[in-house]
């Protein structure tokens, strides 16, 4: 393993985000969807489903302290699925990295308050999970595999992490740290101990981040531990299931522990395999494990997920997880568009993995996986007002189906103001919130740009102070300009993302062409910089007509536009009923605009097409001619869908 390419992303306090594009985005998560989804989390939403978040750890609270007074009835019982921990967990994340780019007083005693509540309800011994201070202490840890005990104490340490960050107030990090000592004294491979792992990953990557601010080794080994156990023979969840008659609900499929990705090592497993979120979330940790260690063997492991992910297994919108049976991974080159899944939250766990590849090393196949699936697969699923949510992201939808065929029933025309396993909207929040630490990462004598996200960005590479500030009005035009804060004669590499969809682009500083160097994608310059430098960079925005490869043969014959880094797709409310009746024009004839009052704001690609006419006779079946008319097609962005009415939708497109 090559440590000497390994960087680190910058610290969110580091950046100041000033984007055309996302600043509107993230200061709607802060005003809009944070306190909306508070309310929701305490089941205020009229007509949506409730939560019982809140209500579940105040009720905890109640009964680990009696004299504890939350107007909660004690006999009330435990609300929603056993992961409800994880909501408010995912919340507090979120709000918490709101907190480090616009501090607010009263949010952050609202954070306070919740925060003192879940303390309320840890145990003496560091446990903290309501559903089983709930309903029987005597049960917690004997059902690893479907419980997510461990997957919510991951959520909540990653979220206790982000609040000591933001305010550096340590009460909930010291509490989840207190349950991380619990789970170590329960589960290992010592005698007396589980030999388990998580059944839903997250804890692997969140143990890492304690790590990274401890220092505590036990934490790493901790998350190690996960890593390495997980499928080793004999099969703990198989033994679970067996001593603790718990159900195994995936023992009939064909998919059985490897659901869980529990079914052999992770060292022995190529391909993306069963639930796509805990597969994400998985592939994250080992990432993040293989790079604090140094491990040569996980990183391989890392590697051939990802290429297999993103070269067979990934939607053009950077969705994955094609099935709903399951929420699962399918096969190679299976990539339904009618039917697919794309949860959400899948989309946000590989922008995760991705992430960690690009920090191990700079590749631009790694950050263009990343900027996929922010700008389609991940910020579809909220709608423009921050108000309602899609948990499937469907590259195609017909709403009669979606209706009347079973296969489509878990598509949905509209987005939802709540869910009962609501996992989607926090985690998108929260993604969101800390975007400005996905924008660059650094390592000694390097700055690398990954996003192209208007910002100010502070550095150290060689022990002097750097600014970099970045002006665009991307995705919308190819134009970037970053400028460069330095004392004079400091000397460093800039590493710039040449994107792979850019056929072509053009780079000057200060007005001048610039010696520069291609490695995996991005464009190197190794020079000593001046105070006020001013590099540009042009990347050629053309309207891109994109094939599927030929073994995905729901696209044969089909195309998708494309413009730098956003998908397109056609509404019914721009070209009417039975898109799939629909034929792309000429790449030669299109009209690219800006429309400033749509959707609130977004570049639309015009084409004149085709559409297939009717037939004279009307029968099903015919040997006619196919006969076409003339139809001017409009493209919007697929994120904007379903923003304006119900209808019909579709990315891929008859040639």
């Amino acid at each position: 393993m090559d440590k000497s390419k390994f960087t680190n992303h910058l610290p969110l306090k580091d950046v100041t985000i000033s984007d055309t594009f996302w600043g509107p985005i993230m200061e709607r998560v802060r005003t809009q969807v944070i306190p909306y989804q508070w309310e929701a989390l305490n089941d205020r939403i009229p007509g949506a489903a409730p939560s019982y978040s809140i209500r579940n750890f105040k009720l905890a609270a109640e009964l680990t302290h009696p004299e504890q007074d939350y107007g909660v009835p004690r006999d009330i019982g435990f609300g929603g699925p056993v992961f409800q921990d994880s909501d408010a967990a995912k919340w507090i994340e979120a709000a918490a990295y709101t907190l480090v780019w616009h501090p607010d007083p009263a949010l952050e005693k609202t954070l306070d308050d919740l925060i003192d509540v879940i303390c309320n309800a840890q145990q003496s011994d560091g446990y903290l999970d309501t559903y089983y201070i709930v309903t029987g202490l005597e049960k917690r840890f004997t059902n690893l595999k479907d419980h997510h005990e461990l997957y919510c104490f991951g959520h909540f340490l990653e979220g206790a992490i982000a609040y000591y960050e933001a305010t550096g107030k340590r009460k909930l990090l010291d509490a989840i740290i207190r349950y991380a000592g619990c789970i170590d004294r329960n589960i290992g491979l010592e005698p007396g101990k589980l030999p388990g792992y998580p059944g839903h990953e997250v804890a692997e990557m969140a143990l890492v981040k304690l790590y990274n601010i401890t220092g505590d080794k036990a934490h790493l080994a901790l998350a190690k531990y996960f890593i390495d156990q997980r499928g080793q023979a004999p099969l703990y969840f198989e033994k679970e299931t067996e001593r603790n008659k718990n159900d195994f609900y995936w023992k009939d499929s064909f998919v059985r522990y490897q659901y869980y990705q529990a079914g052999k090592p992770v060292r022995d497993q190529h391909t993306a395999e069963g639930h796509a979120v805990r597969a994400a979330y998985l592939y994250s940790g080992m990432a993040d494990v293989a790079k604090a260690t140094g491990d040569d063997s996980l990183l391989e492991a890392c590697n051939n997920l990802f290429n297999n992910i993103a070269e067979r297994q990934m939607y053009i919108t950077g969705a994955i997880g094609q099935s709903a049976y399951g929420e699962m991974f399918t096969y190679d080159y299976h990539l339904p568009n009618g039917t697919a899944y794309a949860e959400t939250c899948a989309a946000i766990g590989l922008a995760f993995f991705a992430k960690r590849m690009s920090a191990i090393a700079p590749r631009a196949a790694y950050a263009d996986v990343l900027e996929r699936a922010l700008y389609n697969g991940i910020i579809s699923g909220m709608s423009l007002d921050g108000k309602a949510f899609f948990y499937v992201n469907p590259l195609e939808v017909i709403p009669e189906s979606c209706l009347k065929d079973r296969n489509c029933h878990h598509v949905k025309i509209e987005r939802q103001k709540w869910f009962g396993c609501a996992c989607c909207p926090p985690n998108l929040a929260r993604i969101t919130a800390s975007l400005g630490s996905y924008i660059h990462s650094s390592r000694q004598g390097a700055i690398f740009t990954h996003l192209f996200i208007g910002s100010s960005a502070k550095f150290s590479p060689n022990g002097a102070n750097v600014l970099v500030k970045l002006e665009t009005r991307y995705p919308w035009e190819g134009k970037v300009e970053i400028s460069f804060g330095v004392k004079e004669g400091t000397k460093f590499t800039y590493g710039l993302r040449v994107p792979l969809w850019c056929k072509k682009f053009s780079l000057s500083l200060n007005g001048a062409d610039i010696p520069y160097k291609i490695e995996d994608g991005y464009a190197l310059m190794d020079r000593e910089w001046k105070d006020g430098d001013r590099l540009t960079v042009n990347f050629d925005m053309g309207v891109q007509f994109v094939r599927a490869n030929p073994h995905v043969r729901e696209n044969i014959g089909k195309t998708a536009l494309t413009r730098g880094p956003v998908v397109y797709c056609l509404e019914e409310a721009d070209n009417g009923k039975e898109l799939f009746r629909l034929h792309t024009g000429s790449p030669g004839d299109i009209n690219v605009k800006f429309e400033k009052d749509l959707l609130e704001g977004v570049t639309v690609i015009d084409v004149t097409g085709k559409r297939e006419k009717d037939w004279a006779g009307g029968g099903l079946y015919g040997t006619d001619e196919t006969v076409f008319e003339d139809r001017k097609l409009r493209f919007i962005p697929y994120y904007a869908w379903a923003n304006r009415s119900a209808g019909e939708m579709a990315v891929w497109v008859n040639k």
